[in-house]
């Protein structure tokens, strides 16, 4: 194992620099630009780099690192044909095309085998693959980069998307009681990874860009099956309590966690006079069931198990279908009025509401920019 580790650590010197043993980098470049090379996530390429991942896993990451290294090398060759001299104008279009495809092919087998390595058994028994793992392959790759470039941007530099282009995600966690027939059901957004880019087919001066999210949210439920009002506030408009906001499911023994809900969804962000709109609208949605073991381990016979499951299934039916509709949400101010000034650690709030039965929920969704693709100005 220690072998294999050493013949890893020694391919990825062959195109990131030397190795520094003390802190576990390169010279280079960064671990997490290399882990968005090979198509892993920074905890998985840690556990690579620090020799504690299995032995299955390191053979894995080293024949992704010899296809990595072989496409590179393609790369080299066909640049170098294209720079030189050849017989005629025909042999290099011949050689560009069939080195092209080959390229397109080795990016393809890098990406499918890389999959193999994503899954991982988490505390719910459930095989917990990443299923953003395809919209983080258009986005974080070395081959097509879906953003707008900073030589295409016009001379006078006004296109304010450009310095919101690239990765964000959930600043806040977020919850909303479910209105049903039968009480207890809750719904908890945990993770959002949100690509966005320029919407450059548009010809209007760079003031929109677009977002492709995966989103996991959670459906628990309550087993006192407390009312929703017991979670809203008094008056005419009633609101989700702070109480109610602040608590932690996780740490309650009256609330069991039944599903996980895996949703893709796209967004549109429009930039106007210092406020940002946005819209949107889910495009797929999957709901993963909590494994049966697991949950009778918390105390719910097997019958009224069935019983949560098909309620569980008629809520992503039915009620979900409210954040299938396009999006009810308030503008947002821009984090900078100054575009050029806008980067990483910014955040996007909007105050949105779901209605669930016939109350109307507010909630709020926060991005935080996380990666952003080009940090600096157009001048």
């Amino acid at each position: 194992m220690n072998k294999i580790h050493a013949e890893f650590i020694s391919k990825l010197e062959h195109h990131y620099g030397r190795y520094n043993a003390e802190n576990n980098s390169f010279e280079s470049t960064s671990n997490s630009k290399i882990a968005r090379d090979l198509f892993y996530s920074d905890s998985q390429f840690s556990r690579l780099i620090n020799n504690t991942a299995s032995e299955g896993e390191l053979t894995r990451a080293l024949r992704n690192v010899q296809r990595l290294l072989d496409v590179h090398e393609l790369r080299r060759k066909v640049s170098k044909q294209a720079s030189g001299t050849g017989n005629s104008i025909f042999d290099k279009r011949v050689f560009m095309w069939i080195s092209g495809v080959l390229l397109v092919s080795l990016a393809i087998t890098l990406y499918l085998f890389t999959r193999q390595t994503d899954e991982v058994e988490t505390d719910d028994g459930l095989s917990e693959q990443t299923r953003y793992e395809m919209l983080r392959w258009g986005f974080e790759n070395n081959y097509i980069k879906p953003y707008v470039k900073l030589k295409e941007l016009p001379e006078d530099c006004y296109y304010p998307c450009y310095k919101y282009q690239g990765k964000w995600i959930l600043k806040d966690e977020y919850k909303i009681p479910f209105f049903r027939e039968r009480n207890g059901f809750h719904y908890v957004a945990k993770e959002v990874v949100m690509y966005a880019r320029c919407m450059d087919e548009r010809d209007d001066r760079g003031e929109s860009f677009e977002g492709y999210e995966y989103q996991k949210h959670e459906i628990w439920y309550d087993k006192r099956e407390v009312p929703i009002d017991s979670f809203l506030t008094k008056g005419a408009e009633p609101k989700l309590s702070a109480s109610y906001m602040e608590s932690n499911f996780e740490d309650d023994p009256n609330f069991v966690k039944i599903a996980y809900v895996h949703t893709f969804f796209k967004t549109e962000f429009n930039i106007e006079d210092g406020l940002i709109y946005r819209s949107g609208k889910a495009i797929g949605r999957d709901i993963e069931f909590v494994s049966r073991e697991i949950l009778e381990k918390q105390s719910i016979s097997s019958d009224f198990l069935n019983e949560l499951k098909s309620e569980t299934n008629t809520i992503a039916k039915n009620l979900l279908e409210d954040f299938s509709k396009p999006i009810t949400c308030n503008p947002t101010e821009t984090p900078n009025l100054d575009f050029n000034q806008i980067k990483e650690g910014d955040v996007l709030s909007f105050d949105c509401q779901f209605k669930t039965g016939r109350f109307l929920v507010d909630y709020n969704k926060s991005y935080i920019f996380t990666d952003q693709y080009i940090s600096t100005y157009c001048r």
